[in-house]
């Protein structure tokens, strides 16, 4: 056989474009109070609880109690991302990658609103008539130099319970990978709990002691500390400015490239510190 034959071998190249692993659609934008805001900024306006008095004696007074008014706003913040294809490309590749950019771009935006909405969990709360005062978080589980655990988790309902948020209100938490596997190694002295966890790992159920669990790579972590948070559903607001758009076409500057753009308007802040609760967990323990 000749020794060029070499030179007849064939290379194999894929016809399509894959994503490498990522988070591709929002985990926690089903999980608040999602509204639609018109303007550079939204405000929402509160109702505190007031107290009825009792009545002592016959054609008394009628009483005025003042009903507590409180505000919070939203600031709103335009994410986009781009990207061009040339047309020259496209005749070099076995695969038009036009579809798998809009993929990309659409994770993207997606993750976006997830740090949006966990970063407004757990900062500080834009609050007053026109925004400018601040409150921060005050209902906090320290880490006690251990990972999540479910007396963390019994904490955590109970501060809810505590405020007297409705039952009712779908109650959610988000942890990292991490948290799950340190309730399966710290549960199995409870058989129920651990076989509980175990199902909560396996995906076979999402709800644990009245919470539903979503899992994300993107909360914050502070050298070992990462902070998960608890919340009832309208606890938090996601303000939609303007939803997710696309568009791809043609640019007559770019030598008619194709430009696949995506776009969102969006902001998201605590509405009530009874209704979320922070929990630093040690990922070292």
């Amino acid at each position: 056989m000749s020794t060029q034959i070499t030179t007849a071998f064939v290379q194999q190249f894929s016809n399509t474009i894959t994503l490498l692993a990522q988070q591709r659609g929002s985990k926690l934008r089903g999980s608040v109070r999602e509204e639609s805001v018109t303007g550079e900024k939204g405000f929402f306006d509160q109702i505190g609880s007031v107290a009825a008095q009792k009545k002592v004696s016959r054609h008394a007074d009628t009483p005025l109690v003042e009903t507590p008014h409180s505000r919070r706003m939203v600031t709103m913040d335009t994410y986009e991302w781009a990207d061009l294809i040339d047309d020259s490309d496209k005749v070099k590749l076995l695969a038009d990658p036009t579809s798998t950019y809009a993929q990309a771009a659409a994770a993207a935006i997606s993750r976006s609103i997830d740090d949006e909405i966990i970063a407004a969990a757990t900062g500080s709360s834009s609050t007053g008539k026109s925004g400018s005062g601040s409150q921060a978080l005050t209902k906090t589980i320290a880490n006690g130099s251990a990972d999540m655990t479910v007396a963390k988790l019994l904490e955590a309902k109970e501060l809810m319970d505590e405020s007297d948020v409705d039952p009712s209100i779908p109650r959610h938490i988000v942890v990292a990978p991490d948290q799950i596997t340190a309730l399966l190694n710290t549960t199995e002295v409870k058989s129920s709990d651990f076989n509980t966890v175990k199902a909560l790992a396996n995906g076979q159920i999402n709800s644990f002691l009245g919470f539903n669990f979503i899992t994300s790579t993107r909360l914050a972590k502070a050298g070992n500390i990462r902070k998960c948070f608890a919340w009832a559903q309208d606890g938090i607001v996601l303000a939609m400015g303007k939803d997710v758009m696309a568009r791809i076409e043609e640019r007559a500057d770019k030598s008619y490239s194709t430009q696949v753009y995506y776009c969102a308007t969006f902001g998201s802040s605590r509405m009530e510190e009874e209704k979320v609760v922070s929990i630093d967990c040690d990922e070292s323990a």
